[in-house]
């Protein structure tokens, strides 16, 4: 299979990261195996959803790592003009739910497989698909732990998000935490005997909003300045809760998240957050003891730091002449790859502005450039 025929297996499972991905991953596993390659899987606590890596090639040092994720974002609620999980092409376009992000990246990884094999790499690619990205970057942990204990140390992991096959070497990092605000229930007529979570809640929010403020008016720093807000942001953009318009809200649920500059510590935005809700909930158990505002932590996603000399931005700059500087306020999986000590580069075909929309495409030209980047790359890994 070339890598079209590739990306049309690949999108025709209905990967939502609120389902399995495990069809998918059944497939990739027999398709590799057709190779002689072995995969291993590492599965998520209730064992619906799983990774998948493997090592094609010699079991020695200094490979590269293709690393994509499986799962794509829902398609309820937009138009489409096409099937959603069928690659339609209409002139120069590719359709299709993850054509972009980023099945049209895994369909290229899994196409080098016989390549390398018939060219005879002196090092590997090492295959790595993820589950759960699209929720905050969720299983690739697992698997990069179990990569780092049991395959040849690979020198560098590209990660193939689409950035126009440009070398994105830095990214802000992503962290979240739901909130519950457990009110008081009475009778608004008598709402100064009661606590509404709602309200209450929206006090914790109005706190974001003037956190915004305070960062936006700083001075950025010189690493933040590449970035596009230069700044770390804080967002809710979900709220959920009340039983009735005359009735004290008894629950109010929402997400903090933080998109943060590598140059900012989330340690204190975290302690701001949380003595912000103890001072707030300080005022509500002064009317009723039994209420409370509890935080949970939903995501860390690190940011990816450019890397002085770093082993994937020199490989990346010199399979796609790329020398500018690129850094991306969304985060991926690359900062994890790095905090696991991996030299990680974002470089993938398509248009970030592509991704989670409707009627969301690739261009025949991005994936056919993602064709020549992964053939010049097993040209290099045939040279040792």
């Amino acid at each position: 299979m070339d890598a079209r025929a590739l990306m049309d297996k690949l999108v025709s499972f209905p990967t939502v990261s609120a389902v399995s991905n495990l069809e998918l991953i059944d497939w990739v596993e027999d398709y590799l195996d057709g190779h002689g390659v072995k995969a291993t899987r590492v599965y998520n606590d209730d064992r619906t959803k799983a990774n998948l890596y493997a090592n094609v090639g010699p079991e020695v040092e200094g490979g590269v790592i293709l690393s994509g994720h499986t799962d794509v974002v829902p398609v309820e609620g937009q138009a489409w003009d096409t099937d959603p999980f069928t690659v339609t092409q209409v002139g120069d376009k590719l359709y299709g739910r993850g054509t972009c992000d980023m099945k049209g990246f895994d369909a290229l990884a899994l196409s080098a497989v016989p390549l390398a094999l018939e060219r005879g790499v002196k090092r590997p690619i090492q295959i790595a698909l993820s589950y759960d990205e699209e929720v905050g970057c969720i299983g690739a942990p697992f698997m990069i732990a179990e990569m780092r204990q049991h395959m040849p140390a690979a020198s560098a992991a590209i990660i193939g998000e689409p950035s126009m096959m440009k070398a994105v070497s830095g990214h802000k990092g992503g962290y979240g935490w739901r909130v519950h605000v457990h009110g008081f229930e009475v009778h608004s007529s008598l709402m100064h005997t009661g606590v509404s979570a709602i309200m209450e809640g929206a006090r914790l929010i109005n706190w974001v909003n003037e956190l915004n403020a305070e960062i936006r008016a700083r001075a950025p720093s010189e690493a933040a300045a590449q970035f596009d807000p230069p700044f770390t942001t804080a967002h809710t953009g979900l709220i959920s809760g009340g039983t009735a318009g005359n009735i004290t809200a008894k629950d109010c649920t929402f997400p903090i998240d933080f998109r943060l500059v590598p140059s900012d510590d989330i340690a204190d935005y975290r302690d701001r957050l949380f003595a912000k809700a103890a001072e707030i909930e300080a005022e509500m158990q002064a009317i009723h003891p039994e209420t409370r505002i509890e935080l949970t932590e939903r995501f860390h996603v690190p940011g990816l730091r450019p890397e002085e000399d770093g082993a994937a931005e020199r490989l990346v700059r010199q399979l796609t002449g790329d020398n500018a500087t690129h850094v991306v306020s969304y985060g991926t999986e690359a900062g994890q790859f790095q905090a696991q000590d991996y030299s990680a580069i974002i470089c993938g075909p398509g248009d970030i502005a592509q991704a989670h929309q409707p009627n969301e495409f690739i261009s025949v030209d991005q994936f056919q450039q993602g064709e020549a980047f992964i053939a010049k790359l097993v040209d290099t890994l045939v040279e040792g």
